[in-house]
């Protein structure tokens, strides 16, 4: 394989790393825009919408044009959308350009296709243009990964300059290793544009968009689903991520070796069996939701009997409600004698406050707290030489 195809591939690398990465840097993107999640997730919306628009408007005027300098104009469109999405000041900026940057997606592929087949032999034409797209699907399994990681530790601008740096090495690669061959005289926009007047291809069409449509639905809020909902550290959304990439990397092969034998079967199949896994996602999102803890029922200061102490349910997860709590903390607690104050640590019934002060006006546990009495003074002796005196 010619070295141009590692250009292509860098390329590509770069163009499917930008399109997902903001899904899991969403709560950090809107909490810098002041935004919520459903706002920030209109990025990835607004970059679909570019790409739906630019691809076939932008590789129509290419049709007549030479292929490598179209190439460079692509990633350079890429590039400075990247840059402006890095130093986007506002939200408005940072929509204009995640779809500057969109406008290269579709085009690229389109022409990029065409420029892999033109490098090696006939024979050869299908794998190279597999090997050019073997950088977008490792973007899906380690690009979106990568730089959700370098965002989470180093924030999530530092991202997109990393993603336009890449941009800048593919456009090096294209300039240096692709020759600059001329546009095929023969191409014709009109004909090409003919194929949409098949019912069939309007089908395919729709069936791919409405199939896929919930998977990247979710996709996009992966990080607030992952965490808020399903409970999940934000530290685990890069493997979660990378998971994602690796199913589609398996489902794709595996689903074009069964698409070589049966293509109608494997399709109904694969769209009834996404159906099946986001019903099951849907209600199974929220099991590793973290139970709430007995310490819950205390989560406001006002509520405490004694702000100033640890709660007393702390640490042990699992004993259901307030009146739960208080009747195990009575059990696990020791008998002690009549007007003692020692308890254990983080005992909430009759404990002290740090600085020796007795908190609230009963012993936390619901019950007024136990004056002790006081024995009366007595009157001073005095000895018998003072008694006289006094006398």
């Amino acid at each position: 394989m010619p070295l141009a195809l590692l250009a292509l591939a860098i390329s590509a690398f770069a163009i499917g790393t930008t399109e997902f990465v903001p899904t899991g840097l969403l709560p950090d993107i809107a909490a810098d825009f002041g935004v919520d999640i459903p706002a920030a997730g209109l990025l990835i919306s607004g970059y679909a919408l570019g790409v739906f628009v630019g691809a076939p408007l932008l590789t129509g005027a290419a049709t007549r044009l030479r292929r490598k300098p179209v190439l460079l104009a692509l990633l350079g469109l890429f590039v400075v959308g990247n840059i402006g999405s890095a130093l986007a000041p506002d939200y408005a900026t940072m929509m204009v350009s995640r779809i500057v940057a969109s406008l290269c997606h579709g085009a690229f592929f389109g022409v990029g296709s065409v420029v892999a087949a033109g490098l090696v032999a006939p024979a050869r034409r299908a794998a190279a243009i597999a090997m050019m797209f073997t950088g977008l699907t490792l973007s899906n399994v380690l690009g979106v990964p990568l730089g959700t990681l370098v965002g989470q530790a180093l924030g999530w601008r530092t991202t997109f300059w990393v993603v336009a740096a890449l941009g800048v090495i593919g456009a090096i690669g294209v300039l240096a290793l692709v020759p600059d061959r001329p546009a095929d005289p023969a191409a014709d926009l009109r004909a090409e544009l003919a194929a949409f007047r098949r019912p069939q291809v309007w089908l395919a069409l729709g069936m791919t968009a409405l199939g896929f449509g919930g998977v990247f639905a979710s996709f996009t809020y992966v990080a607030p689903l992952m965490v808020d909902v399903a409970g999940f550290p934000a530290s685990s959304l890069t493997w979660l991520v990378l998971l994602f990439g690796a199913g589609l990397v398996v489902g794709n092969l595996l689903g074009a070796r069964a698409a070589d034998r049966a293509l109608m079967p494997t399709i109904v199949t694969t769209i009834a069996a996404l159906a099946v896994v986001l019903a099951v996602f849907t209600v199974t999102v929220r099991s590793r939701s973290p139970r709430r803890s007995p310490s819950s029922c205390w989560a406001s200061p006002r509520s405490r009997p004694f702000p100033g102490l640890p709660d007393a349910g702390a640490g042990r997860a699992g004993t259901g409600g307030h009146a739960r709590v208080r009747g195990q903390h009575r059990r696990l607690q020791p008998r002690q004698r009549r007007g003692s104050v020692a308890r254990r640590p983080g005992d909430r019934c009759g404990s002290r406050l740090p600085g020796g002060e007795r908190g609230g006006g009963g012993d936390g546990c619901g019950r007024p707290r136990r004056r002790r009495r006081l024995a009366r003074p007595r009157p001073p002796s005095y000895p018998r030489e003072r008694v006289k005196e006094l006398s």
